[in-house]
């Protein structure tokens, strides 16, 4: 963003009253989730980085969860609700009192366009900067049959008319609306309130604005945007396609950051994925929200993360899951089969397969023994299990919480430890093994004798 334009204000109006019946769902449409992302959350994210000081967000009064929604992202969002729904320009008015405020630009968006750049709403401020009172956004269609078609003059846009409306020499037109628009802050408030409701639905469409600019004399343009980019959605299948474009976005940046992803097609980030230079990714990997790998980490396949961060040169999986405040540090190890929650596993540390780690502190260079668990949960709180540096906890081991495992102690394998245990110490917590000689003998003896006796009952 320029330094003009950063001085100029912006209120961004996000549509998001639509009940999107299609989805064939409880929920509305705009709370659906691509990349552990709400469609609405990204919408707002775009329009708070293409520099939106202001935001608005429409939203039906059958759906109040879409406001809180909204200002749970973003605090400061002003909601206005749209008590019928009559066509996008009657939906963008119910913001009337932002509008009104008189900001510079005003963006209109969709909550249900997730994958627009805020580069792309930057750039539809750009061309109002330039001079132009409305600036729609358009794609070049593969197919453009249902969609408006952008009418262009000598760089001008002259008109959108709807596909129903066009012309066969119209319908050739392959520039087609995306939907989004901007308005000169200064034009705003007339240009939608002078736009009518010509058709038997009684609705008031957006892309009138055009029409309304160009009888005042004020200039319109057309900005282009990939197909792609632009997508919206109104059932499973379109959130789908979606889906798959954020994710091949995201993957072609980690790889161009540094990252080596074995098979790119089968690893699926979130809106918010970290991944540093020289991380390797193998097939099969999931990441949930909240997820930073810092450089030369591996993550092995069929592993699943969220909300945890993995250090310099640290190892995850396979089969690996790393759930909400998990942190590894450098070249801590996490291996196949391990669960750890709520965890700071240390430098060099090694869980390294068939445990569970929650609630707990693993210090430097603590090895820990397969099927080791850390009991942190009562049934009604959850307490701490902390493992010095250098410990050893032997395999098939259950730490009680709360307990104290001191720096470079020894648990003995299949021990149940409910006490602290000091530094250096050796604890082992376990029935005594008894062997009684020819025990096995009399038992298969007398097992078979009331077998047959059973049988012979019969």
């Amino acid at each position: 963003m320029t330094e003009m334009q950063s001085a100029r204000s912006c209120l961004a109006i996000v549509l998001a009253a639509g009940e999107g019946t299609r989805m064939k769902s409880r929920g509305p449409k705009v709370l659906h989730a691509v990349a552990g992302r709400s469609l609405l959350g990204h919408a707002l994210a775009a329009v708070s980085k293409a520099g939106a000081d202001a935001v608005a967000v429409v939203i039906s009064s059958e759906r109040p969860e879409v406001g809180e929604a909204a200002r749970k992202q973003l605090p400061h969002a002003q909601i206005a609700i749209q008590h019928e729904r009559r066509g996008t320009a009657h939906a963008a008015l119910a913001a009337k009192a932002a509008i009104a405020a008189g900001h510079d630009d005003v963006i209109i968006a969709f909550g249900d366009t997730p994958l627009v750049r805020p580069e792309t709403f930057a750039a539809l401020r750009r061309g109002l900067r330039e001079g132009a009172a409305v600036v729609a956004l358009g794609f070049v269609a593969k197919d453009p049959t249902g969609y408006g078609r952008f009418v262009e003059k000598d760089g001008h846009l002259e008109a959108i008319v709807e596909h129903k409306d066009a012309t066969p020499e119209q319908r050739a037109i392959t520039l087609c609306n995306a939907g989004l628009m901007a308005l000169s802050g200064a034009h705003a408030l007339s240009i939608l309130e002078a736009i009518g409701s010509h058709n038997a639905q009684g609705e008031f469409y957006l892309t009138d604005a055009v029409e309304v600019a160009r009888k005042r004399g004020l200039d319109a343009v057309a900005l282009r945007a990939p197909e792609s980019e632009v997508q919206g959605i109104n059932d499973r299948t379109q959130l789908a396609a979606v889906e798959a474009e954020f994710q091949r976005r995201k993957r072609l940046a980690v790889m161009l950051g540094g990252a080596t992803l074995i098979a790119p097609e089968t690893v699926f980030f979130s809106y918010d994925t970290q991944i540093g230079r020289d991380v390797v990714i193998e097939p099969n990997v999931v990441f949930g929200p909240g997820v930073r790998v810092d450089d030369g980490a591996v993550i092995h396949a069929f592993s699943h993360l969220e909300g945890a961060t993995v250090g310099v040169d640290a190892s995850v999986g396979p089969y690996g899951r790393l759930r909400p405040g998990a942190k590894l540090a450098e070249k801590a190890k996490v291996g196949n089969f391990v669960e750890v929650k709520a965890a700071d596993i240390g430098p060099g540390a090694k869980v390294n397969h068939l445990t569970y780690i929650g609630d707990a502190s693993v210090g430097a260079a603590a090895n820990i023994g397969a099927g080791t668990i850390t009991c942190n949960y009562d049934g009604f709180n959850k307490s701490k299990t902390t493992i010095g540096a250098n410990a050893f906890v032997g395999s098939n081991s259950s730490l009680v919480a709360p307990v104290t495992i001191g720096e470079g102690a020894y648990i003995g394998s299949g021990s149940v430890i409910t006490e602290d245990v000091a530094p250096d110490a050796l604890a082992i917590g376990r029935g005594r093994q008894v062997a009684k000689e020819g025990w096995a003998v009399t038992f298969r003896a007398a097992a078979a004798a009331r077998k047959a006796a059973k049988k012979a009952a019969e």
